[in-house]
């Protein structure tokens, strides 16, 4: 395969592949009871992550939400750490500590993974502000959904980071609900991108399964926010397959509406593009089979590792504990 756009697309796939693999299985251990935790899946959003995050170089920032294990892999997280995190076990990004709605690994740029809505936006705020001071060249990108865009926070890290063009990322990952309320009961502008020009920032909304349409954009917002541009609100507008969290039924989802979004669903439709373009579908496979090595290989360590020490449970709190 010599086309650079079809290896591009070919290993969006191996990340979007990942995640779905990951996201079954996580969502299997959890029915069958073998693992419990809060969880909330990605499924249906695979495609915005891995295509949203791949211009991102290991060093950029991410900042992401509690629904955010897509993004987690998508920037590089290995999965043995990220899953051991997932089951509380000492093994994982943060000894076990964090769970799966603070899960944090520098090394591949995940800096905070947040459980409150809309929290991370000004984080990352600061961290293009810190980038910008020290020259580091790196880009931040906090993704959110559509409502966080609803939150004061939003609006005041926008409102900073036009002003003083910080190179981030605003990536509103819009599945069309927050929580069990629909994106035309809550806002009144058409698309969240809108929002931009009161900033005076650049914003555009793009299908966020369309795998191509998604990466250009997305070259073209972390491009800019590396040559000094200023930031960019990028919105990809997308669908979740479940409900808010494990265990939520999703009444409240218009049945029409939901089934014609599992019907363009975009893993697969992202594998007939791979074929189109003349990737062997051999190539695919071993993508698909890799995704699903990994990902066992990711739940045995996880299962392996002990839990952690129970003198770790006030370490990392204080700088230095002083005696009772």
């Amino acid at each position: 395969m010599t086309d650079p756009a079809a290896e591009r697309l070919l290993d969006v796939y191996r990340r979007a592949i990942r995640i779905h693999t990951a996201d079954e299985t996580l969502r299997g251990l959890l029915t069958s009871g073998e693992l419990a935790i809060a969880y909330y899946s990605p499924r249906g959003q695979e495609v915005v992550a891995a295509a949203g995050l791949s211009p991102l170089r290991r060093a950029d920032y991410l900042v992401t939400t509690y629904r955010g294990i897509h993004d987690q892999i998508a920037k590089g997280i290995p999965l043995e750490p990220l899953f051991a995190e997932l089951f509380g076990r000492s093994g994982g990004t943060c000894k076990g500590k964090g769970g799966p709605m603070h899960v944090t690994h520098p090394d591949s740029g995940v800096m905070v993974t947040t459980g409150v809505v809309g929290s991370g936006l000004p984080i990352a705020v600061g961290l293009a502000l810190s980038s910008q001071v020290v020259g580091d060249g790196r880009v931040t990108v906090a993704t959110f959904g559509d409502g966080a865009s609803n939150i004061g926070a939003f609006h005041e890290s926008l409102n900073m980071a036009s002003l003083w063009k910080l190179p981030v990322v605003f990536l509103c990952q819009n599945n069309h609900y927050a929580e069990s309320t629909r994106y035309a009961d809550g806002t009144t502008a058409v698309h969240v991108a809108d929002r931009a020009a009161a900033y005076g920032m650049v914003g555009e909304t793009v299908d966020g399964n369309d795998a191509e349409a998604l990466v250009a954009a997305a070259d073209r917002a972390v491009d800019r926010a590396r040559d000094g541009g200023g930031p960019t609100l990028l919105e990809a507008e997308t669908y979740r397959f479940m409900g808010h969290y494990f265990g939520d039924a999703g009444a409240y989802m218009d049945a029409a509406e939901y089934a014609a979004a599992q019907a363009a669903d975009p893993v697969p439709k992202l594998r007939t593009r791979l074929i189109e373009l003349g990737v062997a579908e051999s190539d695919v496979v071993a993508v698909e089979q890799d995704a699903a090595a990994v990902v066992a290989a990711a739940v045995t360590f996880a299962q392996e590792s002990p839990p952690a020490p129970l003198d770790e449970l006030r370490r990392d709190i204080y700088l230095e504990e002083a005696p009772a």
